[in-house]
């Protein structure tokens, strides 16, 4: 498993904290042209790591906005990597460069592997979508959806964010609707989160935003739940949807704590016993790292296990977490057995976390 962070973007979104650089316009193609060639030499010095992590065998083009990025530029990361196939390579992409570079740049991403696509569409909602300071309108994310399985991206998912204060009930359906007319094999549903840095805590400190309550975050996620059930979405995950036998395989090996290594300024990685980190730094990112304690490695197996549909093995459960807490969520119905395995179900999926929480 390789995850690539791609640090550009056109513009910067309210809600968004991920590192990235503004890169557009003049000497954008040189800063571009260094990126590639400082990541490329990090992958020559981590070989060894990318070849442990193989298995599943998935590429993920992650940012920012990887499709800022030219086809070359990628084809020329995809080349220095190694050879493919890969089981899984997806790329994240915005609408509006879809639109703009058309479907002979779809057919590039195809013929150098990618065969899966992930469009952060957030809402098809005009209202919505300028608050959120999105480069594209929800006609030309339509547009881009079209583009993309014409040129013949047969894997789509399709990012929605809820949460939002004034996101009303109309809009959130209206969304889904059109999402569903669409019809992406995958769907990812995000609640919008307050993140230090963002331009949307400086709303918030400001008193220019007021955050959506719990009620109306509930109400939305079981509007989106209700809505992707009823058209045959399978809810394997707290935030992800999928069409049978479009589960995500790069994201459910996250889960489950495969060994994956992260190239790029910001990128994580892990080797089942040792979290790295990259700095977030386009002059030369430096990596940090830290040894898991056994408590660490128990909590996280219980967080992300619980997270999906799957859920746990009961005798791993029982091993990693209050027993007292377990037998009083077991009796309240937060937790239940089901063939062979304890889980969360969907109906407190929102309140996973706190779920979690108790456990461990």
């Amino acid at each position: 498993m390789v995850y690539i962070h791609i640090p550009f973007c056109k513009s910067f979104c309210t809600y968004c904290d991920f590192y990235s650089e503004i890169c557009s316009g003049k000497g954008s193609n040189e800063v571009q042209n260094l990126f590639c060639d400082r990541l490329c030499a990090e992958m020559d010095e981590r070989r060894s790591e990318i070849a442990a992590a193989s298995v599943p065998r998935t590429l993920y083009f992650g940012g920012g906005t990887p499709s800022v990025l030219p086809a070359e530029m990628l084809e020329r990361i995809t080349r220095a990597l190694g050879p493919g196939p890969y089981d899984e390579f997806t790329v994240e992409v915005n609408p509006e460069d879809i639109v703009e570079k058309g479907p002979d740049y779809v057919r590039r991403l195809l013929d150098m592997g990618v065969n899966r696509v992930s469009m952060g569409v957030q809402s098809l909602d005009d209202t919505i979508l300028r608050w959120m300071n999105r480069r594209h309108d929800a006609a030309r994310a339509v547009e881009a959806f079209r583009i993309l399985r014409e040129a013949g991206v047969k894997n789509i998912s399709m990012d929605l964010i809820f949460g939002l204060s004034q996101l009303s009930a109309a809009q959130l359906g209206a969304t889904l609707d059109g999402f569903l007319e669409l019809g992406p094999e995958h769907v990812s549903a995000y609640q919008l989160s307050i993140e230090e840095g963002s331009a949307l805590a400086r709303m918030v400190e400001d008193g220019r935003y007021v955050e959506a309550s719990e009620e109306l975050c509930r109400e939305q996620y079981s509007r989106i739940c209700d809505t992707l059930r009823s058209a045959g979405y399978l809810h394997y995950e707290v935030s992800n949807w999928a069409l049978p036998g479009c589960e995500a395989v790069h994201n459910s090996a996250y889960w489950s704590r495969r060994p994956y290594v992260g190239l790029g300024p910001g990128a994580h990685s892990f080797d089942g016993a040792v979290r790295r980190w990259n700095s977030d730094s386009l002059s030369g990112w430096t990596p940090s790292s830290e040894r898991l304690t056994p408590e660490d490695t128990a909590v996280e197996t219980v967080m992300l296990g619980l997270r999906t549909s799957r859920g746990l093995d009961p005798a791993e459960l029982r091993a990693k977490c209050s027993q007292e807490a377990l037998g009083r969520l077991l009796e309240s119905g937060s937790i239940v057995e089901e063939e062979g395995r304890f889980r969360i179900p969907e109906d407190h999926f929102f309140v996973s976390d706190d779920i979690i929480r108790q456990l461990v």
